[in-house]
């Protein structure tokens, strides 16, 4: 019986390694971004076609490599950031494994240009699925350019998985995004599909942050610092009042070197305690400087987890340096003891001087009797008052002849069969309860509508139609608004464009991660901050994503009309309470708001007779 263990080809094992190590075309960027810091370089531009599927090219000034290194770098297990084992605990490189290189000429068409500042010419490497197939000398500039091409073009599997190029490229500006952060002081460029994307001159920390996310973080940053013997740590965390539904801009770095932290993460967290309503989640920019013989990096591949020997006590730093940053800047009223106001409370020259405060009581003092009345007359008055506090109390709104339905809230006037009654505009009575509730009664007892979750439903189901039927619909603005976006979240409206204009927007690209937004859905209202609205509405559409596999119409019908729908607390008036419920009703499911609440509930008569035994 012949041997069955074989050892596999350099190419096979190249490919199977880069299944680990290259999972998309974000994980070149990230390899590329990091090799080309290693090489000390000051100005690194990073070009991609096709969100990197067609090309990813990272051009440095770095040091350059010989044409015996140039070679070597493709080689698996060929580093120059370690020599020893020992050496992993002492590592002050983003990269040390010397796999990334080899997996990618393994899988993509590889060119190398490199030159060293002392070397008259450089050199070219051409690679095709880890074959060599030429070096040969160039006149290139000083730095390394590294041009992959066609990646996974001999591994069809992985490439029939990739998402899409939108999909794909928000990937890419978040490895982008990682590099920029910890770099403020390296010139950094993104050009995708030529159009400049990020154009990044060396500044600082915060100047940075704003850069790569927007002006408006600006004010909703507060730094922190801390300085222990285990660990120097510094940073920004946002303000809790701009905190969001969705992980947004949340970002550890150790040593330079991004990492998830779930319990940090914690940690970050208990400093907000009681400050964040559920489910929201703050922004928080933070940075360690540990002494590398105290953190353990190489766990995995990508080397975005680690180990720290003093976890346990860097979570009590962390809590308390937010918990202190929170208090120290404005996050409680304070008083300004420089102000012109507070400058005049002084205390007097002569203390002698200041009457002492006494107390005076009249005997005589009768609070039911008053100088122009009995108190018979007291106690008629004060019956007379309760009984029209009682009718004000309860008074209920019926509807009058000239009393016109509005139209904010249109739907077909309909019937209910079943077990709501046969005739609900028989002269019923419509009553908002806690500003939350419509109540009405039914044959059936007293109806009760969360106005909220109904609102939801009427627009969730309108909104789909419209995506359905691609019909468009919205009223123009008199002054057209700019809207500009993080530049992944403008990709994602880049990405719905059609959809959202099917929905009732009308928003055109204008350049630079800005779109011009000339026309608003019908049910939306014109006074409405439109750019606080969309950047609602896309996180929404983000949370969803992520949480559920829902069609791209369905996420986009949620989030408008979660964030369109009338809030609980809103007075309405009895035709738009009566249209409302009309509205519902016409509604495929009415009894549901399409994040899962129930619109309509019913409390039946002996319901009540318990109530009053």
């Amino acid at each position: 019986m012949p041997d069955i263990i074989q050892l596999l080809p350099d190419n096979v094992a190249n490919q199977i390694a880069a299944g680990e190590v290259i999972q998309r075309p974000a994980s070149v960027v990230k390899e590329l971004l990091e090799n080309a810091v290693d090489a000390g370089a000051d100005h690194i531009q990073l070009i991609i076609k096709d969100s990197g599927k067609t090309l990813i090219q990272v051009v440095d000034n770095g040091s350059g490599m010989s044409d015996t290194d140039a070679r070597m770098s493709v080689e698996r297990h060929a580093t120059s950031k370690i020599r020893k084992a020992d050496d992993l605990f002492s590592i002050h490189t983003m990269g040390f494994r010397g796999e990334a290189m080899a997996s990618i000429a393994a899988i993509a068409h590889l060119e190398i240009k490199t030159k060293r500042q002392e070397d008259e010419t450089g050199t070219r490497l051409y690679i095709e699925g880890s074959e060599v197939k030429a070096q040969e000398p160039d006149a290139c500039n000083n730095g390394t350019a590294i041009s992959v091409k066609n990646l996974f073009y001999n591994v069809p599997a992985r490439r029939n998985f990739l998402k899409s190029d939108n999909a794909e490229f928000r990937h890419v500006l978040e490895e982008f995004q990682r590099v920029a952060l910890v770099y403020p002081q390296i010139r950094l460029s993104l050009t995708h599909n030529n159009s400049i994307v990020y154009k990044l001159d060396d500044t600082t920390l915060k100047k940075r942050i704003v850069d790569v996310f927007g002006s408006s973080l600006n004010q909703k940053l507060v730094p922190v610092e801390s300085g222990t013997t285990m660990a120097n740590i510094t940073g920004f965390i946002g303000k809790p009042e701009f905190a969001r539904k969705r992980r947004g801009e949340q970002y550890f770095f150790v040593n330079n070197r991004f990492i998830k932290h779930p319990y940090f993460h914690h940690a970050v967290l208990k400093g907000y305690q009681e400050l964040l309503p559920e489910g929201y989640h703050p922004a928080y920019f933070i940075f360690f400087e540990v002494p590398p013989e105290r953190v353990d990096v190489n766990i995995h591949p990508t080397k975005t987890e680690v180990n720290f020997q003093d976890g346990i006590a860097l979570y009590s730093v962390i809590s308390s340096m937010v918990k202190a940053a929170i208090g120290k800047f404005n996050l409680s009223p304070s008083i300004d003891f420089d102000t012109e106001e507070t400058m005049n409370l002084r205390p007097p020259k002569d203390p002698s001087k200041i009457p002492q405060p006494g107390i005076h009581i009249d005997p005589d003092y009768n609070p039911f009797k008053n100088s122009k009345g009995t108190q018979k007359q007291m106690d008629d008055f004060r019956q007379q008052r309760n009984r029209e506090n009682w009718t004000q109390l309860y008074k209920l709104t019926t509807r009058k002849e000239n009393d016109e339905p509005t139209t904010e809230v249109p739907g077909p006037q309909t019937r209910i069969e079943s077990d709501f009654g046969s005739d609900r505009h028989g002269g019923e009575m419509l009553l908002q309860v806690a500003g939350r509730y419509i109540a009405s009664s039914v044959k059936s007892g007293l109806m009760l509508v969360d106005q909220n979750a109904a609102h939801e439903r009427i627009l969730y189901e309108r909104i789909l139609k419209r995506l359905e039927r691609r019909t468009q619909g919205s009223q123009q603005q008199l002054f057209p608004q700019n809207v500009t976006f993080a530049a992944d979240d403008a990709a994602i409206v880049q990405e719905m464009l059609e959809e959202l204009k099917f929905a009732g927007f009308d928003i055109e690209p204008l350049g630079k991660n800005t779109f011009v937004v000339n026309g608003l859905p019908d049910d939306m209202d014109e006074k409405e901050d439109v750019e606080s609205f969309l950047d609602s509405m896309l996180e929404s559409f983000k949370l969803n994503q992520k949480n559920l596999e829902t069609d791209r119409s369905v996420n986009l019908a949620l989030s408008m009309a979660g964030h369109l729908a009338i809030k609980a607390g809103k007075p309405l008036k009895p035709g738009e309470m009566r249209s409302l419920i009309d509205s519902l009703f016409a509604c495929e499911v009415p009894h549901r708001s399409p994040s899962g609440k129930t619109t309509v509930a019913i409390i039946r008569p002996e319901e009540l007779n318990e109530k009053f035994k």
